[in-house]
């Protein structure tokens, strides 16, 4: 065997079942030979995109594995890795490698030198019997501390040497997780404890952590209210009486509301990091932060107390000691608090009922968000977004009840993210019914990755809203609008969508969109893939309360 067999079989050891791949690199066969699936996608970064939705909904328990070749593969795989990294998921990017003579000659491109930046770990097998030692390397580093993902360089003229069977010395990695000291936990209980209000702010480390069950359980324990961040989204369920909303840079108004007037925020499986696609903590809060990186307490926010560790195990010891402080049945329901939130959500809601009703033609988006959050089984679906407005239109009205049944993202924001990893989500959870909505500029990046779905048999179904235009560019660039048409653009994307092998729809009133997905749920059952395009309008109003962080309510 070789040095890309010695890879193929460390993966196998992993668990790994598929890996994303374009167009050429030898471990395309190698992994192929031990009953890994290889899919080919129509571009790098949808490969690497697909990857990332899968890390995602397994939460880091199976990584998605993505492979290049040398040169432009490299080149144009920088987008989704960076994209990765801003948003800490793990995956392992397997680029082949110019031969070492050729390594350090200008202009060839070094994976190893120019992703150091974007990845844990950027690694090249300088030797072939070292192959087994750098895959082990790179998946540790994955498995610990931030998620984030991972480079190994295969220069092809090492990894095309011969070796002994002997060289395939590996053992699965696996997680240690680490808890914060008891002391600091017993300091956060009471500060919590004795606040006049306090809320909880929980990120997408809760999730990796498969501490959802203990999150709820400490809510109802010590009865706090919880916003859940844009990637913690569906950390806890926005059905429950203590749940806020999600902080993307829109929000339901109670998130804007709580954020104004707590005066203690405990932040969960969060690394607080600042961004202009998040709702920031107003300042003067005493600040509670649990994270399983120590670098980022005190990096944007100063913190009171630090709890650093896994989530999970911070929350089982947080219910312990409010059960010591409490007595084991803790706080009793708090109803007036229950009543004042379902109040604001109410008031909320009843604000944008008219838009979220309405029967416009061209359709306005929040109508067909309404329709989507009406006419899906939250508990078995897998909903996601796209950059831009629909993300900031979906992400405050959509209710997300169960763990992974949405998955936030958005910190730097790629447009065409959500089809290739809603994808990916497919494949860690083929029995859920998975959609990603977007815009049509957003379909326009990743749109033919329809036909890998297609291809590869991986039934998603994609919303298109077609509103023909950039939304909101007529006002950041009056002129180049007006004259030129600068932000225009149009299509037939269900057309587009027909003619890679899937389901098209046009959607133009209102009264279809409900048949339209509930038919789409019914054909991503018999295994095809859907594109629902519905004509809207430009709509430019948000959830958003800014006033009420800056001066809240008394």
């Amino acid at each position: 065997m070789n040095g890309f067999d010695v890879v193929a079989r460390c993966l196998k050891t992993e668990g790994v079942r598929w890996m994303a791949c374009f167009p050429a690199n030898p471990l395309i066969e190698a992994v192929a030979r031990v009953g890994i699936r290889p899919i080919v996608f129509r571009q790098e970064r949808g490969g690497i995109n697909a990857a990332d939705g899968f890390s995602r909904q397994t939460a880091g328990r199976e990584i998605g594995v993505f492979a290049a070749q040398d040169g432009p593969g490299v080149e144009n795989s920088f987008g989704g890795i960076a994209q990765a990294f801003g948003e800490a998921v793990p995956i392992l990017f397997l680029p082949q490698g110019y031969a070492q003579g050729n390594q350090d000659i200008v202009p060839n491109f070094s994976a190893r030198q120019n992703y150091a930046h974007i990845t844990k770990l950027a690694i090249s097998i300088d030797k072939v019997d070292q192959t087994s030692r750098e895959i082990r390397r790179a998946f540790h580093a994955m498995r610990h501390g931030r998620p984030g993902p991972a480079l190994v360089e295969m220069p092809r003229d090492v990894m095309q040497q011969e070796t002994s069977a002997d060289a395939v010395d590996y053992t699965a990695t696996r997680t240690m997780t680490y808890a914060p000291s008891p002391g600091d936990v017993k300091d956060a209980v009471a500060a919590l404890l004795a606040a006049d209000n306090p809320v909880i702010w929980s990120g997408q480390g809760v999730l990796y952590a498969r501490a959802s069950d203990l999150l709820r359980e400490f809510v109802d324990l010590v009865q706090i209210p919880v916003i859940t961040t844009m990637q913690g989204k569906s950390t806890f369920p926005d059905d429950h009486p203590l749940a806020l909303g999600s902080a993307n840079r829109t929000a339901p108004k109670a998130v804007y509301h709580w954020l104004g007037t707590s005066d203690t925020v405990f932040a969960i499986g969060s690394g607080l990091t600042r961004t202009a696609f998040g709702q920031e903590i107003p300042d003067g809060k005493f600040l509670i932060h649990n994270t399983v990186s120590a670098e980022d307490i005190n990096k944007d926010y100063r913190a009171d107390v630090g709890l650093v560790g896994d989530a999970g195990l911070t929350l089982a010891m947080m219910i312990d000691e409010a059960k010591a402080q409490l007595g084991p049945e803790g706080r009793a329901p708090a109803t007036e608090l229950h009543r004042r939130i379902a109040a604001i959500k109410a008031q909320w809601l009843q604000e944008w009922s008219a838009v979220l009703n309405a029967d416009d033609i061209p359709i306005n988006p929040y109508r067909v968000v309404s329709e989507i959050d009406r006419n899906l089984d939250h508990v078995n679906s897998v909903v996601t977004h796209d950059a831009g407005s629909p993300r900031d239109q979906i992400m405050p009205f959509y209710r997300a009840t169960v763990p992974h049944g949405y998955i936030g993202w958005g910190k730097t924001t790629h447009l065409g993210y959500g089809i290739p990893l809603v994808m990916g989500a497919k494949l860690a959870d083929p029995d859920k019914f998975c959609m990603n909505f977007m815009g049509d500029l957003a379909f326009g990046h990743t749109g033919t990755e329809i036909e890998t779905a297609v291809r590869a048999q991986i039934p998603i179904t994609t919303i298109v809203i077609n509103n023909r235009t950039m939304g909101g560019y007529d006002e950041k660039m009056p002129v180049a609008m007006q004259r030129f048409g600068a932000g225009n653009q149009g299509g037939d994307y269900a057309g587009m969508a027909r003619a890679m092998g899937a389901r098209g729809i046009h959607v133009d009133t209102t009264n279809e969109i409900a048949p339209a997905i509930q038919g789409a749920r019914r054909a991503n059952k018999e295994g095809d893939v859907v594109v629902i395009e519905i004509a809207t309008r430009q709509f430019t109003s948000f959830s958003q309360y800014p006033g009420l962080l800056i001066n809240p309510p008394e």
